[in-house]
């Protein structure tokens, strides 16, 4: 699956290791990302059936020791630059889906920025958008 990953396969990818990092799918993060695929514009002509595929890549990766170097390998090499700003966005959109970001998912946010070479400022802006959007009312 590697040789073959698309943009769009390492947005999906990116999002199932977020949700993926507290050992705990929710089902919040697991219908945040079939709403992001199904409606945003980055996935149109996206072959939904693929998510099973990179699902299944991703949780294989992180079984090994190195996996999620490896993930984040995958992710430089198949999302243009131009991109990163949108795959941290949907990555702290799952990770504030379930209206609660644990230590786990706050690591690998960090560690993502630092992947991507995020400018501080914008990786901020995008988290407080990230967190108004998925603030509960109570």
């Amino acid at each position: 699956m590697s040789d073959t990953f698309s943009a769009q396969d390492a947005l999906v990818a990116l999002m199932i290791t977020v949700s993926a990092s507290d050992a705990t799918i929710r089902t919040s993060e697991l219908l945040t990302i079939q709403a992001i695929v199904n409606h945003l514009p980055i996935f149109a002509g996206y072959d939904a059936d693929r998510m099973e595929q990179v699902a299944q890549t991703v949780f294989d990766l992180l079984e090994e020791e190195d996996g999620l170097d490896a993930i984040y390998g995958l992710v430089r090499e198949a999302l243009p630059d131009t991109h990163h700003e949108t795959a941290y966005a949907l990555a702290c959109d799952v990770a504030a889906a379930d209206g609660n970001v644990l230590q786990t998912e706050l690591q690998l946010l960090r560690d993502l920025r630092y992947e991507l070479s995020l400018d501080p400022l914008h990786a901020a802006a995008i988290e407080r958008g990230a967190r108004a959007r998925h603030l509960p009312i109570a």
